[in-house]
């Protein structure tokens, strides 16, 4: 089931309950065992967030019997938001949007106490124009109407970083706070002229826009090392490749890791069992969503600023072992 998020005290009050014990009766097999409710919040519904939390739920309600409720949200702020106020138990993040989170920074204001089952894979920042578009760098966009995301979202986030990297001042735009599915409608109807998206690779929605009204993706390497020297080492360099998005040429740009957390109050075995999930499933998943193969275990225990969970923390030990 997906619905809008909304504040409220029953969603807070089921959640602490789920937390303090409610677990489901079947095991997974030297795994520990899941609660009998998650509240998975994602992103927007052409986004790769929500594409990942709906298959992950699907798994845990075919094979595992859990109640599982996927939110469509703004992206990764609002998710860790959730989180913070008990109305979700799984959030997907940008470790950018983790990291003020974990520090009680930007659009938080205190740490919130949380634990990462793992780094699932990378998004990528996009700039995208029309084909045609005269935009070829970003001091390109200044008087244009350009979308920076949801307001909340980890698009939001990062554009902003990269506009003040590229001491281009929003002022000097015409900005519009859109998700990623109003972002593809505006651009194809030409009600804007270029919007930001920070996502993995083939997201769904471009792809579809690709199709049909061909696009561009505006190179953004200028400002990943002003950006790492500002927000640290979880910026780096990505690039875009070729044949993606019909593009016609590799595009060098901005990469952030995306992390899957929780709330540290998450009981150890339940954490355990997740990531054990995800292993377990992540050929079906990736048939769903390419950007679930990436889930490598010589990677997925990198989620700096925040520590891992003990439950993840135990799975990854006992797999090497």
């Amino acid at each position: 089931m997906t619905r809008r998020v909304g504040r409220s005290l029953t969603a807070a009050v089921l959640v602490l309950v789920v937390l303090a014990g409610c677990f489901a009766t079947e095991d997974t097999p030297g795994q520990g065992r899941l609660p009998d409710r998650i509240i998975i919040a994602t992103g927007g519904t052409t986004g790769i967030y929500h594409g990942y939390g709906r298959a992950l739920a699907e798994v845990l309600e075919d094979r595992h019997g859990v109640e599982t409720e996927v939110l469509t949200t703004g992206g990764s702020v609002e998710n860790l938001e959730l989180l913070a106020a008990g109305e979700a138990q799984v959030a997907f993040s940008a470790a950018d949007a983790v990291a003020d989170a974990v520090h009680g920074t930007g659009a938080f204001d205190e740490p919130v106490d949380l634990r990462a089952l793992g780094r699932v894979y990378d998004d990528f920042a996009h700039l995208v124009v029309p084909a045609d578009s005269p935009v070829r760098e970003l001091s390109d966009l200044r008087g244009l109407r350009v979308s920076v995301g949801a307001p909340r979202s980890g698009t939001s986030l990062i554009a902003r970083r990269v506009l003040a990297a590229g001491e281009l001042p929003e002022s000097a735009l015409r900005v519009l706070e859109l998700g990623i599915t109003e972002s593809l409608d505006a651009l194809g109807t030409g009600r804007i002229d270029a919007f930001f998206w920070s996502g993995g690779l083939r997201t769904p929605g471009l792809i579809e826009l690709a199709e049909e009204t061909p696009v561009r993706l505006v190179p953004l390497d200028g400002v990943v090392d002003e950006l790492r020297e500002q927000f640290g080492q979880g910026y780096r360099h990505g690039t875009v490749p070729e044949g993606i998005y019909g593009l016609d040429a590799d595009v060098e740009t901005l990469a952030v890791p995306n992390v899957l957390v929780v709330p540290a109050s998450l009981p150890e075995e339940a954490a355990y069992a997740l990531v054990a999930t995800l292993f377990a499933a992540r050929s079906e998943l990736a048939e769903q969503v390419a950007s679930a193969a990436m889930l490598d275990r010589t990677r997925v225990i990198y989620t700096e600023p925040a520590a891992l969970h003990a439950g993840a923390l135990r799975y990854y030990r006992d797999v090497k072992d």
